[in-house]
């Protein structure tokens, strides 16, 4: 699994500018959070598709990130979480231990 850290506001505007053209995957980890490091290991261990950008955020260190997400795309905040965005809108989201890659797969 190939994933690019989500570090700030710029870079999430870049990303949402990007799923204009290509779809985005944000996973929000509470790197405090045993239920958020099970998720991120089973995606991890998952075929990473080639259509879409993968995204990591710490949200602990970049809460402002995970709030500008939250805000921008009218998701409520939870942790752990994935999100699926298409053209500037959230198109999938799913948290805690539903999070698979297959459901993922299927929204791409």
């Amino acid at each position: 699994m190939q994933w690019q850290a989500l570090t700030s506001l710029t870079e999430w505007q870049s990303i949402l500018a990007a799923s204009e053209t290509t779809t985005q995957v944000v996973f929000k980890h509470s790197t405090r959070c045993s239920i958020s490091s099970m998720a991120l290991s089973r995606l991890e261990r998952s075929a990473q598709p080639s259509n879409a950008t993968f995204h990591l955020l710490d949200l602990i260190k970049h809460r402002d990130v995970s709030n500008a997400i939250a805000e921008d795309l009218q998701v409520y905040h939870e942790s752990p979480q994935v999100i699926v965005i298409k053209d500037r809108t959230c198109v999938y989201d799913e948290s805690h231990m539903a999070i698979q890659m297959d459901e993922i797969i299927t929204q791409l």
